[in-house]
């Protein structure tokens, strides 16, 4: 088939897409990359997934991911010797029975996904791009159709950091290869999914419309969510219309600054704050700039990055992550291990009026963006009120004194206050007047 031919009939199976609405609010859940790496067993995974539904779940966190590696079964060897995958006879990947034990059999996760369903909740996973280079070596059939794997790889593209896998042609024999995969998860009862190098170091546009048909023809509402980033602003428009969230930095870990990370490439808090104004135009319904996981209380016990820990983050500065990621309605992905959570964790993660400044404001923006004073407001979803998030992003104390009109209000009224994460109301004022710690932030919901 010409290329032209096919990027025709993609074209054309995409018209209804942008109507599909899959994620009206930001996706609320939790992956297993920060606290297990490519290691985590089902009993892991149930064990945070039955907490999810008793402790977040009331509170509208519904996605549990299983992250990079579920199909190794000797996932801690470090690839010495060499991997071990589990591939199906059509060239797919399978959860490791070693690990998923309710996958024996050929039921690969339809069974784990159906816990998570019976518990009220929604089940995703994590690929590469592209097709195995297993499947490719052995030239398996791709399913349901007359084409075999090397009719569908680019055996000259493979991702810088995981050569598992081969890219997949622009061609009627890569678009059969990613409906496999699609009708695959949809008989798995996914409802999430998360591609990984394939949104940036290049952006790998073909493949992203490929995977976005396949889902859609696949008959089932699964959520498309594309990483590493940065993804290029230069790809917005494109991007927003085939993934439902997109990485826009760096994997973010436990470092408040560059000088703290230790591998010379992870995104930080403190460098977030300014990769997120750009992308202030593409935040809306069913298209989300995501600003990666949230790695808060307890990284363990085998993290994708470093030894078992409680998160570098102090409560001050977790506190201003979730308001951050909640001003500018980020995904709310938590990274930490959900058993281990304490009281104060689950209080950060269970606030109600917090949330809702994700899940429900409007015109998200920036008003002031330096090295040490951050601030971000909203509308609320009444329309009568207004969000006000302020972050000391310097490592020294910030007393403030701002007019309103300095924060998009009118000047000369006095306007009633509400500290959204203590639960008080703080009265009227003619200005705003405060003192910020080094990291720390305020969230507030301003009416007239």
């Amino acid at each position: 088939m010409r290329c032209a031919t096919f990027a025709a009939l993609l074209s054309a199976a995409l018209l209804p897409l942008s109507a599909q609405e899959l994620a009206p609010t930001p996706p609320m859940g939790w992956n297993s990359w920060d606290s297990y790496g490519l290691t985590i067993s089902e009993a892991e995974f149930r064990s945070n997934a039955d907490w999810m539904a008793r402790h977040l779940k009331p509170s509208g966190w519904q996605y549990l991911v299983v992250d990079e590696g579920w199909y190794l079964q000797n996932p801690e060897s470090g690839g010495k010797p060499a991997w071990q995958f589990t591939l199906d006879e059509n060239g797919r990947f399978t959860p490791a029975p070693k690990r998923f034990a309710s996958a024996v059999g050929g039921a690969g996760f339809k069974p784990l996904a159906g816990y998570v369903h019976s518990l009220g909740l929604k089940f995703g996973i994590h690929l590469i791009r592209g097709i195995p280079q297993q499947a490719v070596a052995r030239n398996l059939p791709i399913a349901d159709s007359s084409y075999r794997a090397a009719d569908a790889a680019d055996t000259s593209d493979t991702c810088s950091w995981n050569p598992d896998n081969y890219g997949v042609k622009a061609n009627a024999a890569g678009q059969a290869y990613y409906d496999s995969l699609a009708k695959l998860y949809a008989t798995w009862e996914l409802d999430f999914i998360k591609v990984d190098c394939i949104s940036s170091r290049p952006y790998k546009a073909d493949e992203i419309h490929m995977i976005a048909v396949a889902l859609k023809k696949a008959g089932r509402p699964i959520v498309l969510s594309l990483s590493p980033g940065p993804t290029s602003l230069a790809v917005a428009d494109d991007v927003r219309q085939y993934a439902q969230m997109w990485r826009i930095s760096d994997d973010l870990w436990d470092y408040w600054k560059p000088a703290l990370a230790d591998d010379g490439w992870t995104q930080t808090l403190y460098g977030q704050f300014a990769t997120a104004v750009a992308w202030t135009p593409y935040i809306g319904r069913d298209h989300w700039p995501d600003a990666d996981m949230l790695p808060i209380g307890y990284l363990g016990p085998r993290p994708g990055l470093g030894s078992a820990r409680q998160s570098r983050f102090s409560h001050v500065e977790q506190r201003t992550l979730l308001t951050f990621w909640s001003i500018i309605r980020s995904p709310l992905m938590i990274g930490g291990d959900l058993p281990h959570n304490d009281d104060w964790t689950t209080a950060l993660l269970t606030n109600p009026e917090v949330l809702a400044v994700d899940q429900h404001s409007t015109a998200n923006r920036p008003l002031i963006t330096t090295n040490s004073l951050v601030i971000w407001t909203a509308n609320a979803p009444d329309e009568k009120g207004r969000y006000l998030a302020l972050f000391n992003r310097g490592d020294g104390v910030e007393n403030l004194a701002l007019e309103w009109n300095e924060v998009g209000l009118a000047p000369g009224r006095s306007y009633a206050l509400r500290d959204l994460w203590e639960h008080k109301d703080l009265g009227r004022a003619l200005s705003l007047q405060l003192t910020l710690q080094p990291h720390a932030c305020v969230l507030y919901r301003v009416n007239e």
